[in-house]
């Protein structure tokens, strides 16, 4: 099952698009998409480097470094209790090209590192989603970002190389089990839907009318980008294209409780997969071995929503309160070994008033996997067990101990990890924390 996750929307790096995504999410360091005409990004722990960092910022220019870092140890399930951390550095420059040279632009560029190790294998946990998200594609140099985007009135161009997430079903990912962590497509489908830290050529175009937009784009799918070395762009071995299109409403800036962001989705790709359960010639391949039956084209939609129930809201910030969230993904099931997730949850900012920035988190998922599949288990003369459905569940309490720093202790429960009905339930304790450097 492919391995993927999203940093984008769990590092402390500073995004800086001009159109930013809004998040109804509780405001916090790891995922604040700064707009370039505000305040500069926080100092971290090597301060304002004697405030060069404010000089720049007022000129345009924002560097950013940051390291996450995903401790975690199965109390229950898997084959032998382990305690692993891994996590990822990651370095960004952005430019506001209207201050810089009155160009009404932006540009991004961001290089990630990743290392460490994975619980759920070297624990043989079994499960279908990672439960420290920041491992996978890797653990390698990336360069992550590198785009310009040009605003014209409405619209938005963005051109370069740039990932599927950090635009379309974009998703904090304050969690951290892979469930609940950044945009759900490229954690089912992540053969051809390349989350951070995986970047792609791309076009996306945005239109935006007030609190709604309407955005589309084309991404080159190039199996090369995958391979864990560092490199400026693939420029050959492309297999096809992905083109997504999304609708939005984000939050209301004016507004000062309620706020609500939504968005509803699809993607088509014409690169080739294989069927999951026919063969060349439409038998059950699994009997035949037999190649598998070549689907010419791939798609799915999804929907996320995240609406304060709550408390207060500035600029299009949760500032404090309740927000519950709803994500739900389906994917092709001809060609997907996972095929839907639901995933659901609440934040609560302020739940402690002497404590007004901390924030508790919970949320439940369940992960489908393609009855398909199930189907072809059934055949197998090898009886592997069948799966079916994985549900996940994490609440986590994040504190702010310093300015720089962000700790989230939490416990995760995975109930028939990899869908398999038998399969002893996995119990996770974890400590996901995020530095500004």
């Amino acid at each position: 099952m492919p391995r993927t996750s999203r940093f984008s929307a769990c590092a402390l790096v500073l995004l800086v698009p001009s159109m930013a995504a809004a998040q109804t999410a509780p405001h916090n360091a790891e995922m604040e998409k700064v707009d370039t005409q505000e305040a500069p990004p926080p100092a971290g722990i090597t301060g304002d480097w004697g405030g060069l960092r404010t000089r720049l910022s007022d000129s345009g220019i924002n560097a950013a470094a940051s390291y996450v870092s995903e401790t975690a140890g199965n109390y229950n399930g898997g084959t032998r209790q382990l305690v692993t951390e891994t996590g990822q550095f990651a370095l960004s420059f952005t430019a506001d090209m209207e201050r810089l040279a009155g160009l009404g632009g932006v540009f991004q560029a961001t290089i990630t590192d990743r290392r460490g190790d994975d619980l759920g294998a070297n624990a043989n946990l079994g499960v279908t989603q990672l439960v420290q998200e920041v491992y996978g594609r890797g653990q390698t140099a990336r360069l992550t970002q590198l785009w310009y985007e040009q605003t014209m009135d409405q619209f938005a161009l963005k051109l370069g190389r740039a990932t599927v997430g950090e635009d379309f079903d974009n998703f904090p990912c304050y969690f951290m089990n892979l469930s609940f962590c950044g945009s759900a497509p490229g954690n089912l489908v992540g053969s051809y839907w390349y989350n951070w830290p995986v970047s792609q050529w791309t076009a996306r175009l945005r239109y935006n009318d007030g609190d709604r937009y309407l955005q589309g784009a084309v991404y080159e799918i190039n199996p090369h980008n995958l391979d864990d070395n560092f490199s400026f762009g693939k420029f050959d071995g492309a297999t096809g294209v992905m083109v997504p299109v999304e609708l939005g409403w984000d939050p209301d800036p004016a507004a000062k409780t309620g706020i609500g962001t939504y968005k509803i989705g699809g993607w088509y790709s014409n690169a080739p997969g294989d069927d999951v359960y026919l063969d060349i010639d439409r038998q059950p391949r699994v009997l035949t071995g037999a190649p598998a039956l070549r689907r010419g084209d791939r798609y799915g939609v999804w929907f996320s929503g995240q609406q304060q129930i709550f408390g207060e809201a500035e600029k299009g910030k949760f500032l404090s309160g309740l927000a519950v969230f709803l994500n739900v993904t389906y994917t092709d099931h001809r060609t997907s070994t996972l095929d839907d997730q639901i995933a659901g949850g609440v934040w609560w900012k302020g739940a402690i008033p002497r404590f007004p920035d901390d924030v508790i988190g919970f949320a439940i998922a369940r992960t489908h996997v393609n009855a398909l599949v199930a189907r072809a288990e059934a055949l197998d003369p090898a009886a592997p067990p069948i799966q079916h459905a994985e549900y996940a569940g994490e609440i986590y309490y994040s504190l702010h101990p310093f300015d720089w720093i962000e700790m989230r202790p939490n416990l995760q429960l995975i109930h028939h990890p990899g869908g398999v009905g038998n399969a002893a339930d996995v119990g996770i304790m974890g400590l996901k924390m995020a530095i500004t450097l």
